[in-house]
């Protein structure tokens, strides 16, 4: 294909030359900045622009007439990307030949690096976001390995400085109490976690989050219930959110105390109407999310439980149906008692010592009147 190109380059009398200086360098956590120059034998031309290929860790073409680009790419297996010059030529392209550059992966024994690597982001009132980050120590990490983790978003970066730790005190989880994370963006959560050990290089591991997607939404707010004839209406507002409220959608928890029937619905409004038996009394919870158009998160708590409907009384029923259920756990650990004698192998009679002073005395006793009873004898004897 490239000779084709070539040739053709060759019959018009034109050159399409590769740029020179391709160089690929670290410029941030998981981010590498694309460097090139034209090639000084190209003639000018305004058509002239640059393809670039990124090869891995995923294959990323796109195309660009500056000389310089920065890539946001996982590291830890290596870097490579190839680019070429492109000449526009009464409405044909030309291309020139592919210039390679890569970066080594960083080193690190096989199986060191975490596993298993979640986050969650949680908004909090003020729209501030914290992170929470958890994994596993890695198959073939010793238990001396020290993990730490770094957060990159934008040009901010932070190492975590609350660990938890695994049974060997390893870290296997962190948490950043505030963030400059903002979830309504497109900009991507780097993660990136490296280790040592006495006893082996530690492989680092790169992960990119979108934010919007490991956002957990806060529940909806000021939830109401109300009840017209045999309509039961409930309202209520969007969670405390960067996002617009269009991009919500919610799932309504209705329970009839009285059938134990449970209705789970979803609405995309923040509110919701339903033709209920107003004989029976109800309880309504509300959690939400965001559609995917928005990319979805991870669901909210349930909203805490409003009740409507006949004024039952929900404690004592729950209540009583604890109390039988106890009840018949205890007829049946007795049953079990008696049907496999487990009170007698848990508990075995205790016997009786023996009273060793009192044997003594007695036996004492019973030699004194045999001798009685021999001297007697004797004297009766003489006596005669």
């Amino acid at each position: 294909c490239i000779r084709t190109f070539a040739n053709k380059n060759l019959i018009l009398g034109i050159q399409v030359l590769p740029p020179v200086n391709f160089t690929v360098t670290v410029s941030a956590l998981a981010e590498v900045l694309l460097q090139w120059k034209p090639n000084p034998d190209q003639e000018k031309n305004d058509t002239v622009k640059y393809e670039v290929d990124i090869m891995t860790p995923e294959l990323d073409p796109f195309d660009t007439k500056k000389t310089c680009s920065t890539c946001t790419a996982v590291l830890h297996n290596g870097f490579s990307a190839r680019i070429r010059t492109l000449l526009l030529y009464n409405n044909s392209q030309m291309e020139s030949n592919w210039v390679t550059a890569k970066l080594q992966a960083p080193p690190g024994a096989v199986e060191t690096s975490v596993t298993n690597l979640s986050c969650v982001i949680y908004m909090a009132i003020n729209n501030t976001a914290s992170l929470h980050c958890t994994w596993l120590a890695g198959k073939e990490a010793p238990e001396d390995t020290k993990y730490f983790l770094f957060y990159r978003y934008n040009s901010y970066t932070e190492e975590c400085q609350e660990y938890s730790k695994d049974k060997w005190k390893r870290n296997i989880g962190c948490r950043f109490s505030n963030t400059y994370i903002k979830t309504s963006e497109i900009d991507e959560v780097v993660v990136h976690i490296n280790g040592s050990s006495k006893y082996t290089a530690i492989k680092p591991f790169e992960q990119l989050f979108n934010p919007n997607a490991i956002e957990k939404v806060n529940p909806p707010r000021n939830v109401t219930v109300s009840l017209k004839q045999n309509n039961l209406l409930v309202t209520w507002e969007m969670p405390t959110s960067s996002f617009i409220k269009d991009c919500f959608e919610y799932e309504l928890n209705i329970y009839n105390w009285k059938t134990g029937y449970n209705k789970v619905t979803k609405s995309m409004t923040e509110f919701f109407s339903l033709r209920i038996d107003d004989t029976c009394r109800y309880s309504i919870q509300i959690r939400a999310n965001h559609q995917s158009w928005c990319s979805e998160g991870f669901w909210s708590e349930w909203t805490d439980s409003l009740y409507i409907g006949k004024n039952q009384n929900v404690f004592a029923y729950t209540v009583l149906i604890a109390l039988i259920k106890t009840t018949d756990f205890f007829i049946n650990l007795l049953y079990c008692f008696h049907r496999y004698h487990l009170w007698s192998r848990l508990f075995p009679p205790i016997p009786t010592p023996q009273n060793s002073i009192k044997n003594l005395f007695l036996n004492k006793s019973y030699q004194v009147k045999e001798m009685s009873y021999i001297i007697c004898t004797e004297e009766t004897i003489n006596s005669l």
